[in-house]
Formats: structure tokens, C-alpha cells, sequence
């Protein structure tokens, strides 16, 4: 078997431990005859799993015991709707939202929010193709907004928000999708915390979503489809339909994976190497060139060029060769983007970086 270095930006290389591990156990788990994807989600083999997992998850983020931890299908396109259904009819909500806007999938989240209530951009970095992140400390927040909306790290153009907004007392809500579990969060900043798992925590199909329970309705919302509502969902425990069991199965290996590199302040360390290396190599190359302004860098994603389309589409293809899969940035952009998620070992990033050096040194 040959593995090579996978640096997509989601469905997304996973940690080869879990990998062997769910192997070993994908025809007979723990000695029950059968597999995950074959058992009841009813079963209490199944509850344990996800038992598990939730209680895996908030011991790594430190959730606290009044948020609850929802495991949800549809993937984070799902909440960009689900956040305004429930947050908006929330008892007394003005139903008005306030989003920043950082790439296309807050601009996504943005456009659905519209669908529902009075959504709009407070600030933007569109101006220099979302290069950066805005200034985020004296935004003109509306009185009556029921929240802020945030993308806190942008896969596709490799910014990332060192410091949070300032809501000026409103509910933060964060899609963490492509940073999950990279680095400690201070989780009783953010009313809602969420993201689809498919780029750092496990196989795609999932979302997982951390709310604060006062933000959860009480009450049946008549004009809200069930499965959009979250109160069904947490009085069920995660468990009102069928779940994607095999993606919570997973996720909860990915969580026990995390806690054996050191928690979320070991991970992050290993991040911050990683990325280092190839920032380092990006800010002295005289052929590649990163695309994002230094002090809002990504730790997950970072995208670069040359600068000429021709040689760009060149060193994805030899790149390809030798090893080094899924270097293309993406189709909005072009250029070239590197994915250096949790599970990325140091060794991939350092075997990229010689290549690029290679690359570089004949053209």
C-alpha cells in the first residue's frame, strides 16, 4: 500500500491511526458480529458510541454543561438555514442578523439568511478579493440584531480571525468548519459554535453544532421544518432520525486521536510548526508568492500563485507525480492551496516544501 500526501481542503486526510483502527473494526465491532454502518442507531451499542464522542468532544473544547453538542445532517450549508430559524424565533427576536463578510461561504450564509430575515453584511474584505479580515473592533452592530455571524477561518482564500469581533453584547455565531478542533476555543464567547466535520474532524455528512441552551426555542416552530429545528433534535439527544452513525463513529476516534496528541494546545502547537515551514518558504521564494496578508493567516489553509496560469497549472501537475495530491486551489480563484489539516504530518509538509524548492530551482 502507498499513501500519498493528501492536502484537499475537504473531504480531507484523517488521522492513519483512526484510518487502521476502523478497519480493524469495520466487519465485527467490539465483538458484537457486526458493523457500525450495519447497527441499529437505536442500540445501545450505538448510544454508547455516540455517548462517547459528545463526551470526548466537550472534554477537549471545554463546553460547558449549560451548551448542548448536536450532531446534525446536512453539513454546514443546513445551518446557514437553521441558524436564523431558530435563533429569529427565539421569543422577542427582532428576526434582523448582521453578517461579516470573509468569502463564499459566509456570503453563502449571508444569501440564505435572507431567505428568512433581515440579514445584512456590517463589514467585508471583497474589496481586495478577501485577502484579509476587516477591522472588526467598532462594527456598526445593530441595537436589535439578534446576532453576528462569522466565518472564523475561510477555506478557500486562507484568511483566518486572530482575534474575535466585538458584537457589542450580541450573539456570536461561528462556522469553524475548516479549523474544528485545530486550536483551544474559549467557547462561552460564541452562542453558536459549529462546522461540517468533512475538512479537519472526520468523514463528510456531519455537522456538528455547539449552541447555548437559552438559544435553543422552547416551543414547536409551526413555520420551521422539524428537521430544521434544533429543539427536536437536542430533546432526542442527537438522535430524532437516523443518524449519519458512521460519521459520529468516526469523529469519535478522531476525538480520542486528539486528546493522545496533547489536547487542543498540543494540536495547535503542531499546527503552528507545520505552518510555519511552509509560510517561511512562501516569504523568501522568489517564484511563489501567498496570497493572504501576513497577520491573518491561516493555520489550515493557505493559498498561493506564481503568478502565471500556465506555470501554475505545471506545478500541480508534477506535483501530482510525485506524490502530492489535491494542490489546486479553488475553481473561484485558481493559483495553488495547500490544506494542512490536523492529521497532515509534518513529514508532508516538509516533502512539499522540497518540492517547491525543486520546482522552483528549474523554473
Amino acid at each position: 500500500m502507498s499513501r500519498v500526501y493528501n492536502f484537499s481542503a475537504g473531504p480531507a486526510v484523517l488521522p492513519e491511526a483512526v484510518l487502521k483502527e476502523a478497519a480493524d473494526e469495520m466487519l465485527d465491532y467490539r465483538g458484537c458480529g457486526m458493523s457500525v454502518n450495519e447497527m441499529s442507531h437505536r442500540s445501545k451499542m450505538f448510544q454508547d458510541i455516540i455517548d462517547e464522542a459528545e463526551a470526548d468532544l466537550r472534554d477537549l473544547m471545554g463546553i460547558p454543561a449549560n451548551y448542548k453538542v448536536l450532531f446534525l445532517q446536512g453539513g454546514a450549508h443546513q445551518q446557514f438555514a437553521a441558524i436564523p430559524l431558530n435563533l429569529c424565533n427565539l421569543p422577542g427576536a427582532s428576526k434582523k442578523a448582521d453578517y461579516i463578510n470573509t468569502g463564499m461561504w459566509s456570503k453563502k450564509a449571508l444569501a440564505e439568511a435572507k431567505r428568512f430575515i433581515d440579514a445584512q453584511e456590517i463589514a467585508s474584505s471583497a474589496d481586495e478579493t478577501f485577502t484579509y479580515i476587516p477591522d472588526c473592533s467598532d462594527l456598526p452592530v445593530r441595537e436589535d440584531a439578534d446576532y453576528v455571524y462569522i466565518c472564523e477561518n475561510n477555506t478557500i482564500y486562507g484568511t483566518v480571525y486572530h482575534e474575535l469581533p466585538d458584537t457589542k453584547g450580541k450573539v456570536l455565531v461561528s462556522d469553524v468548519s475548516s479549523m474544528f478542533l485545530s486550536q483551544p476555543h474559549d467557547v462561552e464567547r460564541y452562542g453558536v459554535i459549529y462546522g461540517g466535520v468533512q475538512k479537519n474532524v472526520g468523514p463528510a455528512g456531519l455537522a456538528i453544532v455547539v449552541v447555548r441552551e437559552d438559544l435553543i426555542p422552547t416551543e414547536d416552530l409551526p413555520s420551521v421544518p422539524v428537521m430544521m429545528q434544533w429543539r427536536p433534535q437536542a430533546d432526542a439527544g442527537s438522535l430524532y432520525n437516523t443518524p449519519n452513525c458512521w460519521s459520529i463513529y468516526m469523529c469519535g476516534k478522531v476525538f480520542k486521536w486528539l486528546k493522545g496528541q496533547g489536547g487542543l494546545e498540543g494540536i495547535y502547537e503542531h499546527n503552528k510548526a507545520k505552518a510555519a515551514i511552509l509560510y517561511d518558504y512562501l516569504d523568501e521564494s522568489k517564484l511563489f508568492k501567498g496570497t493572504v496578508r501576513r497577520e491573518d493567516r491561516s493555520l489550515m489553509n493557505v493559498p498561493f500563485v506564481t503568478g502565471d496560469a500556465d506555470l501554475d497549472a505545471l506545478f500541480v501537475k508534477e506535483s501530482k507525480a510525485a506524490g502530492l495530491e489535491n494542490l489546486k486551489g479553488h475553481r473561484s480563484v485558481g493559483g495553488m492551496r495547500v490544506s494542512i489539516y490536523n492529521a497532515m504530518p509534518i513529514e508532508g509538509v516538509e516533502a512539499l516544501v522540497a518540492f517547491m524548492k525543486d520546482f522552483e530551482a528549474k523554473h
